[in-house]
């Protein structure tokens, strides 16, 4: 086994073909299931912008009922899994840095983002904050997914954290490579903190596996 690498985009560029076998596992149907609902109802003949979409696993979800849906990630492998996916209504996916590409103001209902959160470096989260508003209308919304705390002992946790109290663990892929990355997790009540004074969360579901939120603006 190699050196651990901490390289994210080089961990999703050699993750991208597995990526979505995590969804087959049936300890996680139950939540699937119940995101899938929620998003039927919360995207329903809304324009969405997708930021970060990987493969298109949730894109396909909000593309059941989403009037429109442009989707944005930078790892053109990711992408490629994902255009080749068959869609119910055209999904423009563009290869893009969320932080540099030249989102239009106040153009989308709905802005999405899926897994990513936990990714952010703490000191920076009104970065992606400002992004996420930037883009919605009037009354519009933000919907974010990530993973819940794993199991108490759960293998491969953390390798440690920084000065900012951010998280780093060691993930293992299926030939045998092993990358440290960024990936806080958030029990319901510091995500609460974190998002009332930014938002209005209009919806919070914190369930076995994962935890997902609707946020308005203030």
């Amino acid at each position: 086994m190699r050196a651990a690498d901490s390289t994210l985009a080089d961990y999703y560029a050699r993750r991208a073909a597995e990526y979505e076998r995590v969804y087959l596992k049936p300890e996680r149907q139950a939540d699937l299931r119940t995101l899938t609902e929620i998003l039927s109802i919360a995207f329903a003949g809304q324009d969405v912008l997708e930021v970060a979409c990987g493969t298109g696993y949730w894109t396909r979800v909000m593309a059941a009922t989403a009037h429109s849906l442009i989707a944005l990630d930078n790892e053109p492998e990711m992408l490629r899994i994902a255009r080749a996916k068959e869609f119910p209504i055209r999904v423009d996916f563009v290869r893009a840095d969320m932080f540099t590409y030249p989102l239009r103001d106040t153009s989308f209902d709905v802005v999405a983002l899926g897994f990513w959160f936990s990714h952010q470096p703490r000191r920076e989260f009104d970065r992606l904050f400002d992004l996420l508003v930037r883009p919605l209308r009037p009354a519009g919304l933000i919907w974010m997914i990530d993973n819940n705390p794993p199991a108490e002992g759960s293998q491969h946790y953390t390798v440690g954290r920084d000065e900012q109290g951010n998280n780093f663990k060691r993930r293992f892929l299926h030939d045998g490579r092993d990358y440290v990355i960024l990936k806080n997790y958030f029990e319901r009540h510091e995500l609460e903190q974190i998002l009332r004074p930014r938002f209005r969360i209009e919806s919070l579901v914190y369930g076995h596996r994962y935890w997902s939120v609707v946020l308005g603006v203030k």
